[in-house]
């Protein structure tokens, strides 16, 4: 790709510079080089690969939680949320979620957000208001414990929830004088999201990788919210790629690459600003090839699984066989699980209930993992289920990192990350 500019620095009032975005997409013609468009190839060889396999899944409905799960807990964990996957399917299935919010909460709202936007997207294009609409569901109920000057803010002339910035923000640092990256003014970002919106509504020659490519790292780039971008922007990516119909089924998704190789990650954002437009698309062609093909394996994971464990089944006697393949279906869309799950989708006793439990357990379907305390509190997982989709979920952020901090300052001015 030959070098281009995407904006300049310039300075601002404040005695600082911010970066002004260039009209987008640049008015130059943009040559791709022959490795990122074989590249690109490749990428959509196997998204049609991946549609084929998912497409063989009994009841797909069920898998796609998993995967939307599996983004949301990835997308989060870049945020710095410390969390597992079995605890937001535990509290998932709480129906009522009283108490003080938590890094799940986070989790759940990151999974309401995206679900609503891929419904809401496949209706009609992007625009401004649904930026707006999305980010009002992934942001409401955050943690206070996170902003410590959330009420004080939601009092002032600032908006928060579903509405675009209206002061300066940044990225590192721990102000405008030694931040790392200063993105757009208000003024500013409002004619870059003007100019990101027609782009995705345009029907041009970008290959459509490409162009979801540029969507997110644009989008990070004119930073248009206090807080949730680097959420808003991965969402976003999947949404289009959706929209774009390179799918039939959601079921590809960046967040967990991202967070695999995060440093990267945000070392290709930083350096996009500054013309290394093809170092980035390079890096986001290779995140759709290995997530394609981890999503590829994942999902005849889920069929060999299933096949082992109704063959298991099927070797009990007659009724028990009926009584838990029931369960194992069931187990598929809530692989958490306690006694009152099993008593509501069997009829059994508790005692029953145990039972089948037991018989799972002995199966090595089901594993305890609460033990003490009172027995109604007890919860067992379907294991190799969840772990399909845990794959390289298994570092937590350090809590240290300033990558992964967002500060909130009193009015005049916040901190954010590319996160």
């Amino acid at each position: 790709m030959k070098r281009f500019e995407i904006g300049k620095h310039v300075p601002q009032k404040g005695g600082f510079s911010a970066f002004i975005p260039n009209s987008f997409p640049p008015a130059t013609e943009i040559k791709l080089p022959i490795k990122l468009l074989s590249a690109h190839t490749e990428a959509v060889h196997l998204l049609g690969k991946l549609d084929g396999v998912f497409g063989l899944l009994p009841d797909k409905d069920w898998f796609l939680t998993m995967f939307v799960l599996k983004d949301a807990f990835s997308s989060c964990q870049i945020e710095g949320t410390n969390a597992t996957i079995p605890d937001v399917i535990e509290r998932q299935n709480i129906e009522s979620r009283s108490g003080p919010l938590s890094d799940v909460d986070d989790i759940l709202h990151y999974i309401d957000a995206l679900e609503h936007g891929l419904k809401r997207g496949g209706e009609s294009p992007f625009s401004l208001r649904f930026l707006r609409e999305l980010h009002e569901r992934l942001m409401e109920g955050e943690k206070t414990s996170q902003f410590p000057f959330m009420e004080e803010f939601r009092a002032t002339q600032f908006s928060y929830f579903g509405e675009f910035r209206t002061t300066q923000n940044w990225i590192g640092g721990t102000g405008l004088d030694d931040a790392r990256f200063i993105p757009p003014p208000v003024y500013e970002m409002h004619r870059a999201l003007g100019d990101l919106k027609k782009f995705l509504q345009t029907d041009d020659e970008f290959p459509v990788l490409v162009k979801a490519g540029l969507l997110h790292a644009q989008f990070e780039t004119i930073h248009p919210f206090i807080g949730g971008n680097g959420r808003m922007g991965r969402m976003l990516m999947s949404m289009f790629l959706c929209q774009e119909k390179l799918l039939e089924s959601p079921v590809l998704y960046l967040s967990s690459y991202f967070k695999k190789h995060q440093k990267l990650y945000f070392e290709r954002l930083n350096g996009y600003p500054n013309g290394k437009v093809s170092e980035w698309l390079a890096f986001f062609m290779d995140g759709i090839i290995a997530t394609a093909r981890s999503a590829i394996k994942t999902c005849n994971g889920v069929r060999e699984l299933r096949d082992r464990d109704m063959q298991k089944i099927s070797e009990l006697g007659k009724t028990a066989t009926q009584s838990t393949m029931n369960i194992l279906e069931n187990l598929y869309k809530m692989p958490v699980i306690g006694i009152a799950d099993i008593v509501k989708w069997t009829g059994f006793s508790h005692k029953g209930g145990y039972n089948a439990i037991n018989r799972l357990v002995e199966m090595q379907i089901l594993k305890p993992i609460k033990t003490g305390g009172a027995a109604y509190a007890q919860k067992w997982m379907y294991s190799d289920y969840i772990a399909l989709f845990s794959e390289d979920q298994d570092e937590r952020p350090a809590s240290n990192s300033f990558l992964n901090t967002f500060t909130m300052v009193p009015a005049f001015s916040k901190n954010a990350s590319w996160g």
